[in-house]
């Protein structure tokens, strides 16, 4: 997706003429507060058995904790830099060098793809990446073939599906939208011709998130839904469908044959009513089967190399296209599994969670009973709370959609409180909040309070993750005037 996360990958790949399946791996995302040390989320893949991973950037210390793992993996390059590479062949190549052939000539990391950007021309950017991601993929592909690694690491751009349509609804009329077709042919053709792989995400749950009628059943594997008949063609399910008509949009632009990677596709569980773990659960699990099957699709029948989005939960993404864009992981923030998921990969056929992570001390901050519903500081406190931590597992349809009133407050009063690292003064809202050692989370259901994680800085075992400081003096004074106003 255009919102960055980490996508875990189901990969059969063509070897040599025969098939092989070449590994499952997940895309590493980092935007947390509290993200899990590098050492952890590696040895969570291994003993995983995912064999590849997909970063959205390079991040030394990430790409340092893969070194000698022999997991293969895809580096990227976020959209904010596309200008910066693209504009410069000496800041390219500095990129590379830096980036790529340091980690694996230095720290032996299998980096075997340079994700150039992520989803550039997603309608909703509004075309500013429309003139530099071309410009960018071409200097980063020029950079690799002269550090002598063109024929070891490939480029790519990972797609949105909204980049193709269909004029006829059906596959068969599939073609690119045409306010970019040409600059799609351009970075279509360089792909062709540099002998890398088209890359597209798939999500048939924002489909169904956007459309009210969208018809479930299709969203999902278990040919439950009434198939969609193109001239004799019958599409079971939305992702057959969606995948076949970008394969026609590239064959009748004369690239029938492109390799395709499918670089994201999954269900999130929470922060919506169709984001749950049984849909999740249910998506995945038939995902994994009808990508395992090695049928593919109509178009290209056969072994299909795909990513499920994503393995960790990640507090700190924006929420704008959805609530439910922190709750994409098979994994919660903490590296626990969310539901039953056979990967194939391991001997029990179930999830394996995170080992020796390390909690924070059992307490919560929550509404003090004495406190009143119709303080007038209860609204301005729960959104100064909800505006810095997160509170995308409350509402309609959420998994703490169900808690009453003085719950909801109690959950946005925790939610600061963690991500502060259970410093006093982030649970000193005005006469309402009280800290606690006794679990509010409800007996029933699939809400939790949860307890954070240590943070991990990477030179004394302490970090802060993503958009994570210590309380600062700006926050203390908020909470300060709370209380006196």
């Amino acid at each position: 997706m255009g919102w960055v996360g980490f996508v875990c990958l189901f990969t059969i790949t063509m070897l040599c003429g025969g098939i092989g399946v070449s590994g499952i791996g997940v895309n590493w995302g980092t935007q947390a507060s509290h993200p899990l040390p590098p050492e952890t989320v590696v040895r969570l893949l291994r003993e995983n058995g995912f064999q590849r991973v997909k970063l959205f950037d390079a991040d030394y210390g990430t790409l340092k904790a893969l070194g000698k793992s022999g997991i293969e993996v895809m580096v990227g390059i976020p959209n904010d830099m596309l200008a910066t590479v693209g504009g410069s062949m000496k800041a390219a190549e500095k990129w590379v060098a830096k980036n790529v052939s340091e980690h694996i000539t230095s720290n032996n990391v299998n980096i075997r793809y340079v994700a150039v950007g992520n989803e550039p021309f997603l309608e909703t950017y509004n075309g500013s990446y429309l003139g530099i991601t071309f410009p960018a993929l071409r200097n980063i592909q020029s950079a690799l073939v002269k550090a002598g690694l063109g024929s070891q690491v490939k480029v790519t751009v990972p797609l949105n599906a909204d980049v193709y349509s269909s004029s006829s609804t059906y596959p068969s009329g599939g073609d690119f939208r045409t306010d970019i077709h040409d600059i799609m042919l351009t970075i279509v053709n360089f792909l062709s011709v540099s002998g890398a792989p088209f890359t597209v995400n798939i999500y048939p749950f924002i489909s169904l998130y956007s459309d009210p009628n969208f018809p479930v059943e299709y969203a999902f594997f278990d040919g439950n839904a009434s198939p969609i008949n193109d001239g004799g063609t019958l599409y079971y399910n939305m992702f057959d469908a969606n995948l076949d008509t970008l394969a026609h949009a590239l064959q009748k632009n004369g690239f029938g044959n492109l390799p395709i990677i499918v670089g994201e596709i999954g269900w999130p569980t929470d922060g919506d009513r169709n984001a749950n773990i049984e849909y999740a659960r249910r998506f995945n699990q038939g995902f994994m089967s009808h990508i395992s099957s090695g049928r593919g699709t109509p178009m290209r029948p056969g072994p299909i190399d795909a990513y499920l989005f994503s393995l960790i939960d990640e507090d700190a993404k924006s929420i704008a296209p959805g609530n439910f864009e922190r709750h994409w992981g098979v994994f919660t923030f903490d590296g626990q599994p969310k539901y039953p998921l056979n990967l194939g990969t391991t001997n029990s056929g179930a999830l394996i969670p995170a080992k020796d992570v390390k909690y924070l001390e059992k307490k919560w901050c929550v509404m003090k009973p004495s406190a009143r519903l119709d303080d007038p500081q209860v609204e301005l406190s729960v959104s100064y709370a909800c505006g810095l931590a997160d509170c995308t597992a409350l509402g309609y349809g959420t998994s703490c959609g169900n808690l009453d009133a003085r719950g909801n407050i109690s959950y946005a009063f925790n939610s600061y409180f963690q991500k502060n690292n259970q410093l006093e003064v982030a649970c000193k809202f005005p006469n309402l909040s009280m800290i606690t050692k006794t679990d509010p989370t409800p007996s029933v259901g699939n809400c939790k309070f949860p307890i954070i994680i240590q943070p991990y800085y990477e030179s004394t075992g302490w970090r802060f993750g993503c958009g994570q400081e210590p309380l600062g003096l700006v926050s203390v004074l908020i909470l300060i005037l709370l209380r006196v106003l």
